[in-house]
């Protein structure tokens, strides 16, 4: 039996985004989903009821942790999980400092479910 998860993704990749979904998938969940990849977009989807955030640390025009800042901006209390193939030891360090839940390479996406299993409990 699948499990429902409402997830809002911050991905610039839609083939990415749809690796993760996968991983959702072999892990037992059914996600409703929304991609986004522009600060406006984020922030009109924020309210909208998500259980919880996935982003990729770095896009072209937005990252995680401008993303991380405005959710806490809002006063929101979801799980933030950075989801890249880039971030370093370092960054991923920082990220967490600042309030991210937790981190999953994008080459270790077996990982996800856990992670999120992890954070909803």
């Amino acid at each position: 039996m699948s499990k429902p998860l409402r997830a809002l993704i911050i991905e610039d990749s839609d083939a990415d985004a749809k690796l993760m979904l996968r991983a959702l998938r072999q892990t037992g969940y059914e996600a409703e989903w929304k991609r986004v990849e522009a600060e406006s977009d984020y922030l009109a989807q924020l309210d909208q009821g998500w259980e919880i955030i996935l982003a990729d640390y770095s896009l072209p025009k937005f990252n995680a942790p401008q993303a991380l800042k405005l959710l806490k901006k809002r006063g929101l209390d979801m799980p933030f999980i950075v989801v890249s193939g880039t971030i370093g030891e370092d960054k991923a360090v920082e990220i967490m400092k600042n309030g991210a839940s937790d981190y999953v390479m994008k080459d270790k996406l077996a990982m996800l479910g856990s992670a999120i299993e992890r954070q909803l409990r």
